[in-house]
């Protein structure tokens, strides 16, 4: 996947001075053994500087793992180990950290062979705090060296999203169009997190697709168009919209490493360039640089999390519509789609004008967008990309701004389900346990517009990690049918129970 980083880990341990530095080496070796033998040793790195209490190690430490290319780091408290190095070399380094500990493994008589790293761990930990330095500590962080294995495997995705968002470019394109204000929240918020914001006007992008009229990279992109949906006359246009637009980000992409977009869609978009966008903004999206609708540029940084935690590519689709009791009753009702069953309230239709990737569809076409074809006839309504999401796991995610100044976000585990809907752009029908609650409690009265940006697998835990990192205290997910939220009032069938 292009346009998101890659992560080498390095580890590093410490000793405290009134301990051998000698155990935590040794373990250290134990810990990397077992990762290598169950995920191979590729993305990390065993940093051979052992932190001491006297903290001259750190800057050694530091320079070895950038020597060795390593991105993020893993300080492993292999015994008590030295709080006040292990928290310094945390601050300084210039990456996502985390941190776990070793847990007491073998048989009595612990005398020479306790660890007491969870100890020390816990001191570490408040050190943290101290010096304001956050890193990343996994829901159970105390672990076997199996254990702690897994812990940094898991730790990829997590590193991954946080070292894209400190190099992210948002480029945005042209004003949101004045009907649709969910697109409006302040963006300052993206900065906080270290999002750098370029907008540009819809009349720039023009002028520059005028500019690519004959370009030599025209054909060799009609060409790529046609064998993914066939011959399509509309073809040569969208692919010179194509190449305007990775010039565009190579143009404008400035010091940052990686670009995030989204760019206005209507209403005069159409008529000028005749044609709509989505179905090259769905391309771009399969190379690894998402792009959000309708200027919604939470929505473009949101797909651009998911991509990177899932390290593919992803879609935005609207929460649009609920599933009709009809298709509910012949096609969901009383089936088992990934071992349990659905009510309609946990349904919903995920759908967009035509964003979503060809390879992300079970059969695709190019096609009319639905609603400007009606309004402003067939000349400047081609350009989609229609058919049914493939089935499976998903994750939906958003991140928000809000009026008062806050960053909210929902993270939610779902699957999109193998039976379609006939109806157009591309969708699917979504399950997702008590949505119904989710959209009135969640969606609309913590303020969330329709869009919400799509990874497909389950990326739940790591998502809500790298908000914790960010900042992002209020994280809401789905509650369980007997647990209300906040200021929620559970009808049920009974009225004489109210």
């Amino acid at each position: 996947m292009k346009n998101i980083p890659d992560v080498k880990i390095g580890i590093v341990v410490g000793s405290t001075d009134w301990l051998p530095s000698e155990i935590a080496v040794e373990n250290r070796k134990k810990l990397t053994c077992s990762y290598t033998e169950s995920y191979g040793d590729a993305n990390i790195y065993e940093c051979s500087v052992c932190l001491t209490d006297n903290e001259i190690n750190i800057k050694r430490a530091l320079k070895e793992l950038s020597q060795a290319e390593c991105t993020a780091a893993v300080v492993y408290w292999a015994n008590y180990g030295p709080e006040s190095a292990g928290t310094l070399f945390a601050s300084e380094f210039d990456g996502p950290v985390m941190f776990i500990a070793a847990a007491e493994e073998g048989g009595e008589p612990y005398i020479v062979e306790r660890k007491d790293a969870l100890s020390g761990f816990i001191n570490a930990c408040y050190a943290l705090s101290l010096r304001q330095t956050k890193v990343y500590i996994p829901p159970r962080p105390v672990g076997t060296y199996s254990e702690c294995a897994r812990m940094i495997n898991d730790f990829f995705p997590i590193a991954r999203v946080l070292a894209g968002i400190a190099g992210l470019k948002l480029i945005s394109i042209g004003p949101r169009p004045s009907s649709y204000l969910a697109s409006s929240a302040p963006d300052h918020l993206l900065y906080d997190i270290g999002v750098e914001i370029s907008e540009f006007s819809e009349l720039e992008l023009l002028d520059a697709y005028k500019k690519h009229e004959g370009d030599q990279r025209i054909s060799k992109t009609v060409s790529e168009m046609t064998a993914e949906l066939g011959e399509n006359d509309i073809f040569p246009a969208l692919a010179q919209y194509e190449v305007t637009l990775n010039d565009f980000i190579r143009n404008h992409k400035g010091n940052r490493k990686y670009v995030t977009l989204t760019s206005t869609c209507w209403p005069a978009f159409p008529v000028n360039f005749g044609f709509v966008p989505c179905y090259v903004n769905s391309r771009l999206t399969a190379k690894g640089y998402p792009v959000a609708c309708e200027v919604d540029n939470y929505g473009a940084v949101s797909e651009y999390l998911c991509q990177c935690v899932g390290n593919s590519s992803v879609t935005i689709l609207n929460i649009n519509n609920n599933i009709p009791s009809d298709v509910y009753e012949k096609k969901i009702k009383g089936k088992e789609f990934g071992g349990r069953s659905y009510e309609a309230g946990d349904l919903f239709l995920g759908y967009h004008c035509g964003v979503t990737s060809s390879e992300r569809l079970t059969s695709s076409k190019a096609e009319y967008h639905f609603v400007n074809r009606q309004l402003i006839g067939e000349d400047h309504s081609k350009g989609t990309v229609q058919g049914s999401i493939v089935p499976g796991p998903v994750t939906l995610f958003r991140l928000q701004g809000t009026r008062d100044g806050k960053l909210r976000a929902y993270v939610l585990q779902g699957q999109i389900l193998p039976a379609e809907m006939d109806t157009y752009g591309g969708r699917g029908i979504i399950a997702v346990p008590q949505m119904e609650r989710f959209i009135r409690n969640i969606v609309i009265g913590k303020h969330f517009p329709n869009h919400c940006a799509v990874v497909f697998g389950h990326y739940g835990q790591q998502l809500s990690a790298v908000l914790r990192q960010l900042g992002v205290n209020e994280i809401y997910y789905n509650h369980p049918k007997d647990i209300p939220y906040e200021g929620e009032i559970c009808y049920d069938t009974d009225p004489d129970r109210y």
